[in-house]
């Protein structure tokens, strides 16, 4: 019989809505050594299910009912919040950042993992990263990593020194035409270059006062 790293077999309290996929890892993880002791389909029974058994790792789906946004995701959290020890490996069908973010910054970091649920068709990526978790480790999806570092760089590095300098004004509370007459050019370019700064900061469509406004955070959080 397969065991973890250190030779003890895991109890595992697994949470996906799935049918196919609940009775897959059920198997899998048994053929790997380990006991299911609890295999449920939503974020409520989820906790039930820790409560009753205290598991040595949590295995979970992000997106559950009844909305199948992430109720996974913030079953997740509050077990990290009330079980700081307790493992968690969470398993995602798309990179969801924010998700992710979350999760890694419950507890003090150690014992989670975030991983797309293309791994687990890499049966000895999967069964790895559980141990690992299971050991106490940080264990992140390597296209989840990609995607954080992204989103963690300064925001106005793609800013010209130009633009920098406009959205700086913005800041202030200046119209365009009040930022024209101080740079000494026309109200035209003025726009342009507010235009560039929405672009590149990645700004959602909305009215151009809330895009503005939201540029103004980006540049006060840098």
């Amino acid at each position: 019989m397969r065991v973890d790293r250190a030779g003890r077999s895991l109890r595992v309290v697994l949470a996906e809505d799935s049918v196919l996929l609940r009775e897959g890892l059920i198997g899998l993880l048994g053929r790997c050594g380990h006991e299911v002791v609890s295999a449920v389909g939503d974020a409520r029974a989820l906790i039930a299910a820790v409560e009753e058994h205290a598991p040595d790792i949590v295995v979970t789906d992000v997106r559950m009912p009844p909305a199948f946004q992430d109720e996974g995701l913030h079953a997740a959290v509050r077990l990290r919040e009330e079980h700081p020890a307790l493992p968690v490996l969470v398993l995602s069908q798309y990179v969801q950042r924010m998700y992710a973010a979350e999760l890694l910054d419950s507890g003090d970091g150690s014992g989670v993992g975030y991983l797309l649920k293309d791994r687990v068709g890499q049966v000895e990526e999967f069964v790895e990263a559980l141990h690992e978790v299971a050991d106490g480790g940080t264990v992140v999806d390597p296209e989840v990593v990609r995607q954080l570092l992204r989103r963690r760089r300064d925001p106005l590095e793609r800013l010209t020194p130009r633009e920098r300098e406009v959205l700086a004004l913005v800041a202030e509370g200046r119209s365009n035409g009040a930022i024209a007459r101080g740079l000494v050019v026309s109200e035209a370019a003025i726009g342009k270059h507010i235009g560039n700064i929405l672009a590149k900061l990645d700004l959602p469509p909305a009215d151009e006062t809330h895009r503005r406004v939201l540029a103004v955070l980006a540049y006060l959080r840098s």
